[in-house]
């Protein structure tokens, strides 16, 4: 069991809060406050499911290149420990869990959350094709925000397609500096990223798709008329961001790496500006 949990990265729940925050501001903002129980525990719980059923589909594709990357070379399948049969029946047992739970929900629901499979099982082969991986990831990271939309109002608004893009861009920007902690080993193993796309100007396309990202969620607040106590999460997820790049200006992967981490901060900050706004109004 010990392996299968380092599988889904039970372990390292950094890509379950980054999923779970777009998630909550789009399930608070379409109920225009706390949404129903039942809808949050089955959107939480979908979280968990399809973040882990994703590492599962980035090791299997993932599994002969994992043992030459300084950062990934323990991973069960790498190692040997789990084989990939026993890898994709782990994987089917989630995804069952995961839409048996999708099914207590709307028809459009259930429409969308077939998007949702396809985006994550595509996801981890891209950086073979394209130097724009992190663009898929942000894709079906973002997709439970149509979602949660979907499962509220039994309709996906013109605005909800507004926080998607914002959260598309952020997705990209803090994946690209998860990237840059790998730079060097998928270069020589032949793979792609943005992270190697943008060369020495990452940093400052970095912060100019930080900077979209924003812009976007600023703009979303000044259309909804959000209150101030959403600009004031705003501007801790503005002062995160900066720290950040600050930080990166050393050009030490450990930095990148923390810098990623730190957008935990950046999408809990927005959040809790968002749930202020509706309970104080």
């Amino acid at each position: 069991m010990k392996y299968y949990l380092q599988l889904i990265r039970f372990d390292k729940p950094i890509g379950t809060l980054l999923l779970l925050w777009p998630t909550l501001w789009a399930l608070w903002i379409a109920a225009e406050g706390v949404p129903e129980l039942w809808t949050l525990t089955v959107f939480v719980l979908g979280v968990f499911l399809m973040r882990s059923a994703g590492c599962i589909v980035n090791d299997i594709a993932d599994k002969d290149f994992d043992a030459h990357v300084k950062r990934t070379k323990q991973r069960p399948l790498a190692q040997g420990n789990i084989s990939v049969r026993g890898a994709l029946l782990f994987f089917i047992l989630l995804i069952g869990i995961a839409f048996a739970l999708v099914l207590t929900l709307n028809s459009l629901t259930i429409k969308l959350s077939f998007i949702a499979v396809a985006l994550a099982a595509m996801y981890p082969f891209m950086k073979r094709y394209t130097y724009f991986p992190q663009m898929i990831l942000g894709a079906a990271f973002a997709w439970s925000i149509p979602m949660g939309f979907a499962a509220v109002t039994n309709d996906v608004p013109l605005i909800s397609w507004v926080i998607y893009a914002a959260t598309l861009l952020w997705v990209l920007a803090y994946d690209t500096l998860y990237g840059m902690v790998d730079r060097e080993d998928d270069i020589k193993l032949g793979l792609k990223s943005t992270a190697i796309l943008f060369g020495d100007a990452d940093l400052i396309i970095v912060s100019f798709i930080q900077g979209l990202f924003l812009i976007g969620m600023f703009l979303l607040a000044r259309q909804l008329e959000f209150s101030w106590y959403y600009y004031c999460g705003w501007l801790v997820a503005l002062a995160l961001i900066i720290f950040q790049m600050f930080k990166c200006k050393s050009r030490n992967p450990e930095e990148y790496f923390r810098a990623f981490l730190n957008n935990n901060y950046v999408g809990m900050a927005i959040f809790l500006g968002i749930a202020m706004h509706y309970y104080f109004n």
